[in-house]
């Protein structure tokens, strides 16, 4: 630490400067206000000041004090004071001394001013983390919510189907404090091409955090922009999508990716189109049979977004017979676990289709709710450590 002292008793400083001066310490040891305050106000940075209550006496030792506190608002002001003067420093602590030894006749609080410096500079840092956590808070929760503007809350369901959707952040558990939601990269939209044909999609950025958000919120903007009818065939419209991505320096850094699935709902021919970019194949579900399973096709998983601007991708098609359930989700779903799991006790697939299976009866948007309570509940309190999109369609 960088010291800064003023002292009033030439013998105490000696002794003071000696202890201090120990280890890497550096103490700067001065016995004149002006020369105090010269030394603070041109020779820093100082981690921490001592200051003799009586320098020289009390009521200039209060000045100096608050011009200190002027001068270095963030250093943390140590006091040392005789024992019949402790009712004098009430009004440095009021001011924002951090904290004071007393000067015994012995001597002996020398020993314990290292102590209370340290406890000081601690308690200053802490101060600045706390102030700093608070700050990068708002600035993910303004992301976050920039992020969730984006995705859709009133769906337009086509004639005879019925299709729920939800995001939920992922959260980071902070000692002593608030979880912290954090900005993430999963996303998903539901919209129409036309009377016959409405679109559902699920994205997943790599990582978390703020640049998975921007990654996202790109795609968001490239879906929006080329979303009409001059792209019929699923897979002509996500290759077109990752070849626009390729081009975007946001998301190539440290080697960024986006995973989607990209689905076109044909209304009178009731089948799925769909094109998976490295994402999770969907689950199909028959409510009258409950049988449930991930809808297998050949030359299903192209690459993730961003990776080769040059790659080419397979149009699906999955026929949606009455009473069928089709899901649609993020591998933040699957990977739910309790601390200390891993992908050995994860929810995973069979938790998926244990709990289409059990709410084979209930409404979509019951299914939905069960499907976060169950994943969640899995986690045995620590929540989801990925942030998790689900889309459900259901042809009646």
């Amino acid at each position: 630490m960088r010291i800064l002292v003023g002292w009033n008793d030439d013998a105490e400083a000696e002794l003071i400067s000696l202890y201090l001066g120990a280890g890497e310490n550096e103490a700067r040891l001065t016995s004149r206000s002006e020369d105090l305050l010269a030394a603070a106000n041109n020779d820093g940075p100082w981690d921490a000041l001592l200051l003799a209550t009586v320098f020289p006496d009390a009521d200039a030792a209060y000045s100096t004090f608050v011009e200190l506190r002027r001068l270095l608002p963030d250093c943390p002001i140590v006091g040392a004071c005789h024992t019949q003067d402790v009712f004098k420093i009430a009004r440095f602590l009021m001011q924002g001394m951090r904290a004071y030894v007393l000067r015994d006749a012995a001597g002996d609080f020398v020993f314990l001013i290292q102590a209370a410096l340290e406890g000081a500079v601690q308690a200053v840092q802490a101060e600045h983390e706390q102030k700093l956590a608070g700050r990068l808070r708002e600035e993910i929760d303004s992301v976050r919510k920039l992020q969730e503007s984006m995705i859709p809350r009133d769906l337009n369901t086509p004639p005879g189907y019925e299709i729920c959707a939800r995001y939920e952040p992922s959260q980071i558990q902070v000692m002593g404090g608030r979880p912290v939601i954090m900005a993430g990269g999963d996303y998903y939209d539901v919209f129409s091409l036309d009377e016959q044909s409405a679109v559902l999609l699920v994205g997943d950025a790599s990582g978390h955090g703020m640049k998975a958000c921007m990654s996202i919120m790109t795609m968001h903007t490239l879906v929006r922009m080329i979303r009409g009818n001059r792209y019929r065939e699923t897979a002509t419209f996500v290759a077109e999508i990752n070849r626009r991505l390729c081009e975007q320096s946001l998301l190539q850094d440290d080697g960024g990716f986006i995973t989607l699935i990209y689905a076109a709902l044909r209304t009178d021919r009731h089948e799925l189109q769909w094109t998976s970019a490295g994402h999770p194949l969907p689950i199909i579900q028959d409510l009258e049979t409950n049988e449930v399973r991930s809808i297998e096709a050949v030359d299903a998983g192209g690459m993730p977004l961003g990776v080769f601007s040059e790659e080419t991708y397979a149009t699906c098609t999955t026929p949606i017979p009455p009473h069928n359930r089709v899901l649609l989700y993020t591998d933040g779903l699957v990977e739910a676990f309790p601390e200390g799991g891993g992908e050995h006790n994860e929810f995973g697939m069979n938790g998926i289709i244990a709990t289409l299976k059990r709410c084979r009866s209930l409404s979509l948007d019951q299914t939905m709710q069960a499907l976060f309570d169950d994943s969640n509940a899995f986690t045995r309190g620590f929540g989801r450590h990925d942030d998790t999109s689900v889309v459900l369609l259901e042809r009646a």
